[in-house]
Order: C-alpha cells, then structure tokens, then sequence
C-alpha cells in the first residue's frame, strides 16, 4: 500500500476509536432528555400504514435540534423493523430559535415535550391476532449550558387485527394536532424570494379576504444558506404581508436555484394557531444590482473624485492594511528589527527602511505587470489572484507555520546555517541585513494582498480598469502606504529610541507574535478547504502535522551545544519528515494533469438523485451509490481501501459502472428519505444497481475490494 495511502488510512482509522470513547464517557451520564416511542393507534392493520412518534421530554433549559440545526446534530432513529415492514423520515415539526443561558442564539429546535411523527408500513401478511414489536435505536445531542450526546433503544408492542383499529387515548389525538400543523404550504399565503450576495429577500402576502395578521416571523433555512444566528429583518408592506430581509451564512451552498425552508410565526398563519410553520420552495428571483446595503461601485469608477481621489484611498488602504491580520505579523517581525537596531548608525537604519520598501514596491510593480499580462491576453482576474493558486497557499502556510514555530521557541535556526547564508553569493553585505528587509517587504506584499481594506476595494478596483500607467501609479501608491510606517521610523530615529530597551521581554514579545501567524496559517487553510478536494484537504492537514513535527525533530536534536551526530541526525529527520508532508499535503488536485499512458484514471464522481439513478437504469448502465458523509471515518476508511485499489479502478472503467455520490456532511431531506426507504439512517450504505434487476445489491457497511468486485456483474 503506498505510504500517502497507509498514513490517511492509520489515521482515520484512529478516529472511531476517539468517538467511540467520548460516546462512552456521555452515557456515563445521567440523560436530560427521555425518549419513548408511542403510537396513533391502538393496534396494528396488515398492508394499512399508520403513524408512531419518538416521544422527547427535555428537562426545563435544555433542548434537541432540528433536521437544519444550526450548531449541534440532528434527532436521527435507526429502524430494527421485522422483515417486510417500511419507515418514512422523520416529520419534523416547526422549530424554534434555541439561546444559551446568555441569550446568544445556538441553533434551531425544541424544548419541552416533543412528539417527532414517522410513518411505518407493515406487509400485507400480517395475522389477525398476532402481536408485533417495533424497535429503533434513538440517538440525539442534548445540551443546556454544555451538550451530552443521547441514545435510547425504543420500543413499542402492537397487536394485529383485521378491522381499522381506534385511536390511541393517551397519544392518538395529540400525534394527529402534531401531523396537522405540520409546515406546509397555504393557499392564503404566497411567497417569493430575491437574493443579492449578501442577503436574501423573502416576501410573504395574503389572498384576497386574508385578515389574520401573523407575528414575530422568523425563518428557518433547510440547507443552510441563511445564517441561522444573524438576525433577520421583518417589515410590513402596508397591505397585509411582510417582507423579510435573511442574512447569507458565508459557509452555505454557493448558488442554490431555491429558498427552502420553514418561515414561522408566533401567533400561526391561520387563525386559531393550527399551522405554525409555513414551507417555503420558491426559486430566486433576480435582485437589482447594486442595490444592496455596501454594494462595491462598478470596477472602473474612480471613486472619490477622479485619480487624485482614488490615490487618496490607495494610501490609506495601503496604510489600513498595516493594522489586519494577514500583516501585523510581519510588522511584529520588524519591530524587533527596529529594536535591535537603535544602537547602529542613522545611514543604517534609513538604508534598512528604504531597501524595505523597495521590496514592497518591486513586489506590487511585478503584481500589477502580471495583472497589466494576463489582462491583456483576456484573463478576468482579481485583487488576491496569487491565492487561487491552491499551491501558493499551501507553500506560504507551510512557511508561516515554520516561521511561527521558530518565533515560538520550538527551534532556532544553527550558527552552521547563519554562516551558510552570510557567505551565499546573493549576500553582497553579509553583516548588514539588507537582504532580509528586502524579502520582508516581499513577504509583507503576499501576505497583504488578499486583504481588502476598507478604502482599498475601490482603489483595486480602479487600478485593474484604468489605462497602464494610472494603474502602475495606483498600485504604486498602495505600496507606498503599506511601507510607510517603517520608513518614517527609518527616517526619523529618534522614534525608535522611545522604544523599550533590548532585554528579556523580547523574547516573550516574540513568541506572542508567533499567534497571529498561527491565526494567518489558520485563515490560509480556510482558503485551501475551498481548493481542493476531500480527499485533499484531509491529507493537506496530516501534512502539516508531519511538516510541524520534522521542525520540532529538527528544534529537539540540533539545539545549541548539541553533538555533530546528534545535529547531523535533526538536519537529516527534518529533511526526511519534512519532505514526506510536503509530498503528502502538495494540493495535487487543483492542477490540471491529464492521466499518464497506462495509468488508471480515478473513480469521476456524480452527485447523486433519484433522478440520476432512473435515467442511468434506463440506459441500462451498471451503478454504484456511494451515500456518504466526511464526519463518517468508516465512510473515508471505505473509500481509501476500495478506490485506491487499481483491480477496482480497472474492473469500474472497463464495465463502464456510474458512480453517484450522496453526500450527507450537510442534511440533505432527500438523502434521509432515501436512506429511510431502506431502513437505514446512517451512512456508510453502498448500493449498487445491476442492469435488468428491479433491487439494488446492498453491501455491508465495512468494505473491502474483493467485496465490491464480487458484487459488480
């Protein structure tokens, strides 16, 4: 197996066995939340479906989550059914906006006493007479002030009889309150939504003759794209209906063609409170440009009042970006230079802060000569282009990280490495520093692009549309206001001898500036979740881990007054760990490489529907669904051993199998309802569809190659 392979596999292996022991510690613990399973019948009719209902009685301050919880996991029950019997998903009831103690919004769901109703089937060869016990196994995340995951085995024992059978007393009439004020959508009511980038709008009107007036609206969104703790904006329209204002969750789908959700009202939308939710399917509408809230002005405008506006923005943008996250490490770095420095000639510090900016200038000049290039051969590119290279943002966290790591203590750089420097050819002062502040201004540009401050937006804006020589003026301008404040320090030392003496809370200050740079690894990782794969990114984090370890190897075995032995040992551990990450975390997906002659190409993934299953089967195709979800570690442990086996990959590419993936990381109603079609609520399921067969093979839920070839045709 190969080592990328072996190490993704050794680790997810590892997890389940940390899940299992928090999962074990939780039922340790005495449950908030009492589960039972109740029934809307007395008795049990063959072929009739009926309705049961996971009965969850929360103890006061603590609740459950919905089917979209916001934070938190959803109420999910896996079926143990007798042989013949079916169960729909879960009918979820409205929810409610959940607070912590603090009254900070945590979620959406529900307190107190809830009924959650689910339609069983049983066969048609049900005996009159006999009895039947339903089972499922219950599993919830319960949490107040802290959460405690919940899991309960429930059970219910009906008779059977022939004739339609009476309500149940005790819960009949209250499951079918529940069922009716299900959401659904009113003929009184009509709806239609229009979403800009940073908002949706969501407007609600009455039919003719409507006179019940709804209260305290509020919207909760089946697949997260509106950010469930960000508050939503209701306004009368003056003729009875409301329009909503829903902010965008910045981690929702990028482009979905609907609003789909549950708009609630306290008071209902019909009179007597009978339906409290109101279901929300409705395509987007266009929304005017620009006319949103902070809408950029068009690239082009020279806000501001023509170029001597707009350069006034580029040096203040320039000189803001000194104060954001991305830069201030840097800048931290430098400080300690300006302090180490106080006591050397004025012509030394001023020739520090002038070869400073000449690195941010040169660096912005080849910035603005590559956007003037690739412009001109008709690349539409923006502001930060450099960070969508999923390469670049891996090598510059890799260099971060590193650098954090050094300013932390964990290792510092040999004397033996300090005079192989000093005497490069590229050195020409070797005791001056002047290299490094160059490359400091270098590296301050790279990290500083991506951050759009906020007089800079415009500026960029201008720069990427106006002729060659503006544009080359403004970036100019954005680089001088970037390295301002080291010049003026340069230049004028008496300001750096108000700084405090060289001594040992320099060391201190500068492990504290290892954080931000900590904080900048973390946003760059954040950018890379968006560039490449799963499978990626998954060993993208392992790679740091291992590229984080060889520098502590290298810290731990090279330190100051260590052996030869020893320190050769350190330089050979961190060259060898380090590579390994390094080949390991490289984000090979994001570039385009054809497949080789002779090599199997891997497995090409469709995401899955009912829809694309049917047209497949009548092509006559061979498939195989993959129902999924990245939290599922025996979902990823499957996937390495089965697709990384070549005898797969060639046995699917000759037999021409389609492969769907259905992937549940986020809730998707429909892959619970088909899940559910098969008395199933977790994942991993597998299925796959032979031609001329009316069922699915199913396979078990650990696999191995040989299994999945078996069952191919």
């Amino acid at each position: 197996m190969p080592i990328r392979r072996l190490l993704s596999v050794v680790a997810l292996a590892v997890l389940p066995l940390l899940v299992g022991s928090h999962a074990w510690a939780a039922a340790a613990r005495p449950a908030q939340v009492k589960a039972s399973l109740v029934a809307a019948v007395t008795a049990i009719q063959p072929g009739q479906a009926f309705t049961v209902a996971l009965r969850l009685v929360h103890e006061p301050h603590w609740h459950t989550y919905w089917s979209n919880p916001g934070t938190g996991l959803p109420t999910s029950l896996d079926w143990k059914l007798p042989a013949g019997w079916t169960a729909g998903g879960i009918q979820w009831p409205a929810p409610m906006i959940l607070k912590d103690s603090k009254a900070n919004i945590v979620g959406n769901g529900y307190e107190g006493e809830l009924l959650l109703p689910v339609t069983l089937t049983p066969p048609a060869d049900l005996a009159p007479g006999s009895t039947v016990e339903l089972k499922a196994v219950a599993d919830w995340l319960m949490c107040a002030d802290v959460c405690i995951p919940g899991s309960a085995t429930v059970t219910l024992t009906l008779p059977v009889q022939a004739g339609a059978p009476p309500a149940d007393p005790a819960y009949g009439e209250k499951i079918r309150a529940t069922v009716a004020g299900l959401p659904r959508a009113d003929p009184a009511w009509t709806v239609s939504a229009a979403r800009s980038a940073q908002a949706v709008t969501l407007t609600v009107k009455p039919a003719a003759g409507v006179t019940h007036t709804p209260q305290k609206l509020h919207f909760f969104s089946d697949d997260g794209l509106i950010a469930y703790d960000l508050p939503q904006v209701v306004k009368p329209d003056g003729r009875g209906g409301f329009v909503v204002t829903l902010p965008v969750s910045p981690t929702g789908p990028a482009s979905p063609p609907q609003l789909i959700g549950v708009l609630t009202s306290e008071n209902g939308w019909l009179p007597g409170n009978t339906l409290r939710g109101l279901r929300v399917v409705t395509d987007f509408t266009a929304a005017a440009p620009g006319t949103g809230a902070g809408a950029p002005p068009p690239v082009g405008t020279t806000a501001g009042g023509g170029l001597p506006g707009t350069l006034l923005l580029a040096f203040l943008g320039g000189l803001i970006l000194n104060l954001m996250p991305c830069v201030f490490p840097v800048l931290g770095i430098k400080i300690l230079g300006f302090v180490n420095q106080a006591g050397q000639q004025r012509s030394k510090i001023v020739a520090h802060g002038l070869t400073f900016t000449l690195g941010v200038l040169i660096s912005f000049w080849l910035l603005a000569g590559a956007l003037a290039i690739l412009r001109a051969g008709g690349e539409q590119l923006g502001w930060g282009f450099q960070l969508q290279s999923a390469g670049f943002v891996y090598a510059l966290a890799v260099l971060l990280l590193v650098f954090g790591m050094n300013m932390s203590g964990v290792f510092e750089f040999g004397l033996g490495a300090t005079a192989a420097v000093s005497n490069a050819p590229w050195m020409q002062q070797p005791k001056s520093g002047y290299t490094d502040s160059f490359f400091t201004g270098v590296l301050a540009t790279a990290v500083a692009t991506p951050c759009s401050a906020p007089f800079l937006a415009p500026a960029l804006g201008a720069a990427l549309a106006v002729p060659l020589l503006e544009s080359f003026t403004i970036f100019t301008v954005i680089a001088v206001g970037l390295s301002t404040p080291y010049l003026l320090l340069s230049l004028f030392p008496q300001a750096v001898k108000v700084l405090p003496r060289p001594g040992a809370w320099m060391e201190t200050f500068k492990q504290f500036m290892a954080f931000p740079l900590y904080a900048t690894v973390g946003y760059l990782i954040w950018v890379l979740a968006a560039q490449t794969s799963e499978e990626g990114f998954r060993s993208l984090l392992f790679s740091l881990v291992l590229i984080a370890m060889a520098v502590w190897i290298y810290g731990r075995w090279n330190a100051p007054g260590a052996s030869p032995g020893r320190a050769r040992f350190g330089v050979i551990a961190l060259v060898v760990v380090g590579a390994l990450g390094l080949w390991l975390g490289w984000p090979r997906e994001m570039q385009a490489q054809a497949t080789r002659p002779g090599e199997i190409a891997p497995v090409a993934w469709e995401p899955w529907s009912p829809e694309a299953v049917a047209k497949l089967r009548a092509e006559g195709r061979t498939i195989y669904v993959d129902f999924t979800a990245r939290w599922c570690a025996t979902c990823q442990t499957n996937k390495k051993l089965v697709f990384g086996s070549d005898a797969v990959l060639k046995a699917f590419a000759e037999k021409k199998v389609a492969t769907l993936r259905a992937d549940w990381t986020n809730k998707d109603p429909r892959i619970t309802a088909e899940l559910a079609a098969y008395q199933r609520s977790a994942v991993p399921f597998n299925l796959i569809w032979k031609p001329g067969q009316e069922a699915p093979v199913i396979l078990p839920e650990l696999l191995t190659p040989g299994i999945v070839l078996d069952a191919l045709p």
